[in-house]
């Protein structure tokens, strides 16, 4: 096995686990009830009283059980696809830059919005980040992914929720944090790029 592939192989095996603890913390979350999802979500007011810590936990809560396990069966499809693009802790720079870039266009672009929860959105920044190095590498079917990434927000944007998404989640999808967490993705995956184009160059 060449080092690319082992390298590919242990970047996805932490990727799982990363996925794991996070499935873990989110179903303990689940088990909160009504009264946990309403203390912890992205709430406007709440954070303007001074509940910063819904800046974090309103990405980690969720409508229902349903709501939750739909989110994690994307997640874990995610991981299959491009998990093995960034180290974990590559993988935290762009979780953490995907919500930054959320909540900022929450806070500074959709300013009606006044309530959040779910995982979708970083869940796109996640995904693009990964699609940005196999594009980069030229590989077929991450270009063919993109672009359809790239049709689903473009529609989401200019229509609105995919047909079935509202059935399914249990209630509004707020499409706003898709294209924000990819935007937030990219950010990171730009960074990462540079910063290892600039290790290559000394």
């Amino acid at each position: 096995m060449g080092l690319d592939k082992v390298r590919r192989s242990t970047n996805l095996r932490h990727c799982w686990i990363g996925l794991g603890i996070l499935a873990l913390v989110t179903l303990l979350l689940a088990l909160g009830g009504d009264d946990a999802r309403e203390a912890m979500a992205w709430n406007r007011t709440a954070l303007e009283a001074g509940e910063f810590w819904r800046l974090l936990t309103g990405h980690f809560v969720h409508l229902s059980l349903k709501h939750l396990l739909l989110n994690l069966a994307g997640l874990a499809l995610v991981v299959w696809i491009v998990g093995h693009a960034y180290t974990w802790s590559q993988w935290l720079f762009v979780l953490f830059l995907s919500i930054v870039a959320i909540n900022a266009g929450f806070w500074f672009i959709y300013t009606d919005l006044d309530w959040y929860v779910g995982i979708s959105g970083f869940l796109n920044g996640i995904l693009a980040a990964g699609l940005v190095v196999g594009v980069a590498d030229r590989e077929p079917e991450s270009i063919a992914l993109a672009l359809i990434v790239l049709v689903k927000l473009t529609w989401e944007q200019a229509v609105g929720p995919m047909p079935g998404s509202v059935s399914t989640s249990g209630g509004a999808v707020i499409v706003d944090a898709h294209i924000y967490g990819a935007a937030g993705g990219l950010l990171a995956a730009a960074i990462l790029w540079r910063r290892v184009r600039s290790n290559a160059s000394i």
